[in-house]
């Protein structure tokens, strides 16, 4: 596994804001068809004091000619040999939508080779893994896909309506929907280090019960956030989830000192 320095940008790896000097670090991981670019905000919120590192998945803007990883598991496998490179800052994991589950499937495998893992996994906009609905999205046409997008929010109303835009992000996002829409849980499956959930109260994918069953996936302390708004609650709250973000970051940062 080779190392990454600290103000370092990868294929998988990109730091809008590097800040070698920071004590604590911010893995973000996208939902479903988006982008490292999403967590642009968050890097500028919390540099130079916190090291945010957004992910790059395979398949998308300038890594569109690769081709799309299209399972969790093998996704959640690549991600941890390349952020377990990483140098070792208390570290805090925020996934949203796929992303949670990502970020859930990765830090089961970081705790297991002992190479970093994260202190809390922040899952935002998702269901618990447990928590299984029969969804096939990446089965619909393109209009299906797009009026699912639609429904979530969150996408950028410009790329819906430009459709050489949507014709070249399409792979990506069916590919990300196949990845998450064919995931499955095995029973008992935990972490060991703390879960913070974050959803949002109208979520039409995520409902509170299914929300609070993150609980049982986790050996360690475990809360849960209650937005007002649906999917994409977040980018309506950027100040309140930047807020917890911190109480995470800060707990990190005092474990250690």
């Amino acid at each position: 596994m080779s190392r990454i320095a600290d103000d370092a940008t990868t294929a998988w790896i990109r730091r809008y804001h590097p800040s070698p000097g920071s004590a604590v670090r911010l893995v973000c991981f996208p939902h479903a068809g988006g982008s490292a670019t999403f967590f642009h905000p968050v890097s500028a919120r919390f540099s130079p004091e916190v090291d945010v590192v957004a992910l790059q998945y395979p398949g998308r803007q300038d890594r569109r000619k690769e081709p799309c990883v299209e399972d969790i598991g093998v996704l959640a496998d690549r991600v941890a040999e390349e952020i377990g490179g990483l140098s070792g800052k208390p570290t805090v994991f925020f996934g949203h939508s796929m992303g949670a589950v990502l970020a859930f499937e990765t830090a089961l495998r970081l705790e297991a080779s002992g190479a970093n893992p994260p202190r809390t996994v922040v899952a935002s906009g998702r269901r618990a893994p447990s928590a299984r609905r029969d969804e096939r999205v990446h089965l619909r046409d393109d209009d299906g896909v797009v009026a699912e997008m639609r429904l979530l929010g969150g996408t950028d109303s410009v790329v819906l309506g430009d459709e050489d835009l949507l014709r070249m992000a399409m792979p990506a996002i069916r590919g990300d929907y196949r990845a998450i829409e064919t995931y499955r849980c095995p029973p008992g499956r935990r972490v060991r280090c703390a879960v913070t959930v974050l959803t949002g109260d109208t979520d039409p994918r995520t409902t509170l019960e299914e929300a609070s069953a993150w609980q049982g996936h986790t050996e360690g302390a475990f809360r849960m956030q209650v937005f007002p708004g649906g999917h994409f609650f977040l980018v309506g709250h950027q100040n309140a989830v930047n807020a917890e973000l911190q109480k995470e970051l800060d707990a990190a940062r005092a474990a250690v000192s």
